[in-house]
């Protein structure tokens, strides 16, 4: 590095910390973007720089669900075997947020002591930060719909990612999951060293192909491919009958790998963690002991206990990503171990403006084993209306929920029994989340589970009124 730039660095570096301190003695917030978009303006190659000096490589994580586990217990994995790691662990995933991440780590001159660097990217900005930033590893968890005020159709977003990626060194790592066709045909397409993870476990098939699903037409030839069966929207096992186009490879086998979060979504983000991992050099049995003993991120099926209650939160902020979560709500509640759901759904800037998501969401799976559902969020009646229209039929005798006007704070909506339905559901709506959280661990046994599924805003609110501070 010239001197020149030796100094700016310094300079930048210097700023943004300055920065940083300021505003967390202040008590403004966390400081996880602004020193970036200072320093930057400072310095326009300063991320390029910062890479550079990562001394085993930069891990870069992308998809549309699993990112902030899978980065965590990538962390682990590594920070066990005794590498000192460097984490965007705020959740900042733009530009901005990453020099952050990494600056934290620099000292006074800009140099960085670290042997790796986990990046949760956004994955709209993969392209763009590909043009002047080499990482060592890319891990691609999945592609689905996400925010549809920001993003658009996944094969735009996966044609992006490939051509970026098509101009890295042959070298760079490329981890996929084999099981969503777009990721598996673009990785049949790189020059790079391309590894895959999925599932090979058919007693875990979806007895039929979910309304939320995005990518089912061959990424090749368009044609509709032929599925054997599906774990998750459009993941699965498939092949194409026109043009031979087929799921590729797995790298490692699922059946005997450890899990012990919750859901199907979980089993891919920890095969995802172990397939990379494996190939910097990490013994498997190293990884299996790690997984064992991983405590889920904040919100990500964490698990709290709350007035001397079990709470589980459990993020959902997209049809598949809620969808997968009922499904794991479901198969806990088939057991008799919960009965009060909370779903709480606000349409901030970090959840995505549009919610008509919603109407892509099998709620009708929710509804269908009865219980306590809770409502509440900035889009309280969107959330409820949805619910309402889950059932088979809402008796009008029993409903005195109105969705255009106001309700009394936790009033009940009985939805009948169908022929779909073996029990009551009761709805309770209330605009006010510390009064509905309390409601909810009201109806609570001690012997059950209340699960929280919120969206990316509500869930830091929702942890901030059950443990009494914020996240970010």
């Amino acid at each position: 590095m010239q001197l020149l730039d030796r100094l700016r660095l310094g300079f930048a570096v210097g700023i943004a910390k300055t920065v940083t301190g300021v505003v967390r003695s202040l008590g403004l917030g966390a400081a996880s973007v602004l020193p970036g978009e200072i320093s930057r303006r400072l310095h326009s190659r300063l991320l390029p720089l910062l890479f550079e000096q990562v001394s085993q490589g930069v891990i870069l994580v992308v998809g549309t669900n699993g990112k902030t586990t899978t980065s965590l217990l990538l962390k682990q994995i590594l920070s066990d075997r005794g590498y000192t790691v460097v984490h965007n662990s705020s959740g900042a995933n733009l530009i901005n947020g990453l020099i952050t991440a990494l600056l934290s780590s620099a000292d006074m001159t800009g140099r960085i002591s670290a042997d790796y660097a986990i990046l949760e990217v956004d994955e709209n900005i993969l392209p763009l930060l590909l043009k002047d930033c080499q990482p060592k590893y890319i891990l691609a968890l999945n592609l689905f719909r996400d925010q549809l005020d920001r993003y658009g159709e996944v094969d735009t977003i996966a044609q992006r990612w490939g051509k970026a990626i098509a101009s890295l060194p042959e070298d760079t790592t490329i981890v996929l999951n084999a099981d969503d066709p777009t990721l598996s045909s673009l990785g049949q397409q790189l020059k790079q060293k391309v590894l895959y993870f999925g599932l090979n476990e058919p007693e875990l098939y979806l007895s039929e192909i979910p309304h939320a699903v995005d990518s089912i037409y061959c990424p090749r030839c368009g044609h509709l491919l032929d599925y054997q069966g599906v774990y998750l929207s459009h993941l699965g096992d498939y092949q194409c009958p026109s043009c031979g186009f087929a799921k590729s490879n797995l790298t490692l086998e699922s059946k005997q790998h450890p899990q012990i979060l919750i859901g199907v979504y979980n089993k891919y983000n920890t095969l995802a963690a172990s397939v990379l991992t494996q190939s910097i050099g990490i013994k498997t049995e190293d990884i299996y002991r790690t997984v064992q003993n991983f405590k889920a991120a904040f919100g990500r099926a964490e698990e709290l206990e709350i007035e001397q209650k079990q709470v589980r939160i459990m993020l959902a902020k997209n049809p598949v990503g809620m969808n997968e979560t009922i499904r794991a709500v479901n198969d806990i509640k088939k057991k008799g171990k919960s009965d009060v759901t909370l779903l709480v759904l606000n349409d901030r800037i970090p959840d995505g403006t549009d919610v008509s998501w919603i109407w892509d969401v099998d709620t009708e799976e929710l509804v269908k084993l009865g219980g306590t559902l809770i409502v509440s969020g900035d889009r309280v009646y969107d959330m409820a209306l949805r619910l309402a229209y889950s059932s088979e039929f809402v008796d009008p005798a029993k409903t005195n929920f109105e969705v255009e006007g106001r309700v009394p704070r936790d009033t009940a909506l009985h939805i009948a029994e169908g022929r779909k339905s073996n029990r009551l559901v009761e709805l309770i709506v209330n605009e006010d989340l510390p009064e509905a959280i309390s409601t909810a661990l009201k109806y609570t046994k001690p012997t059950e589970t209340l699960h929280i599924i919120p969206t990316y805003s509500a869930m830091l609110e929702v942890r901030e009124v059950l443990v009494g501070r914020k996240i970010l």
